[in-house]
């Protein structure tokens, strides 16, 4: 299976921007969708946003459209999602996952496994 590394996670303060990445092996990189959930302690893991191979295609959560972009940069092995006007209920652990099928709808319990995450706390 796709095995895929997630960093840049960190303490911002509310209405500040992270920048995370998710970085995969090269060949098993290739040809995947990649989507980034979160969890929050106590919480179920929710879908954030989500990216086709090409690029072409995106989708996001209505609780992060508008603040939120993802984008890939498939020469570095890499998803990234760029999370502006940070908010306190965005803390969570974010987590990425490939699939390989592009669809608009991502559900956490279609993952039979999961990488470390990267933790973003969001004070107010």
């Amino acid at each position: 299976q796709v095995q895929l590394v997630e960093s840049g996670g960190g303490l911002v303060q509310a209405g500040g921007s992270l920048r995370l990445s998710c970085a995969g092996s090269g060949r098993s990189f290739t040809g995947y969708a990649t989507g980034w959930f979160r969890q929050a302690p106590g919480e179920e893991r929710e879908f954030v946003a989500a990216i086709s191979w090409s690029g072409d295609y995106t989708h996001y959560a209505g609780a992060v459209k508008g603040r939120f972009t993802i984008s890939r940069n498939n020469d570095k092995n890499t998803v990234y999602l760029q999370m502006n006007s940070l908010k306190a209920e965005d803390t969570a652990v974010y987590y990425c996952a490939p699939r390989a099928a592009w669809s608009r709808y991502w559900y956490a319990s279609d993952f039979p496994s999961w990488g470390q995450g990267t933790q973003v706390t969001v004070s107010s």
